[in-house]
């Protein structure tokens, strides 16, 4: 599947992926996997699927909106140091251009991004 046409929808929760594991300086626990899908591009911005597996891996942030659509983690923020969140489907998150962070996923994650 490509990205969106205008008009076109599909149902985020079912789009098959294609997962890879993490690179290893940034996997702290177990062997996470990744997937992205881009959906569309409007301007500047891109908006797409993006999935982990679970597992604990670092991260430095791009500026971005997500909507958790299924599983569960703990985001925790190192740079600058903020108090970590938990989120799940339904959760709204803002992260910023150059956050570091560790994420740690204990269901599968599926996340809708603007960034």
């Amino acid at each position: 599947m490509s990205g969106l046409a205008p008009g076109e929808g599909v149902d985020a929760s079912a789009v098959p992926l294609v997962h890879e594991p993490l690179p290893a300086d940034e996997v702290l626990i177990g062997k996470p996997t990744a997937a992205v899908h881009e959906l569309a591009t409007l301007g500047e911005v891109e908006i797409g699927i993006w999935e982990m597996t679970p597992g604990t891996a670092s991260d430095t942030e791009v500026d971005e909106v997500f909507v958790v659509l299924s599983g569960h983690a703990r985001i925790e923020f190192v740079e600058p140091a903020l108090p970590s969140i938990e989120v799940d489907p339904g959760s709204v998150v803002r992260l910023a251009e150059g956050q570091r962070t560790v994420w740690t996923v204990t269901e599968t994650l599926r996340k809708i991004y603007i960034a």
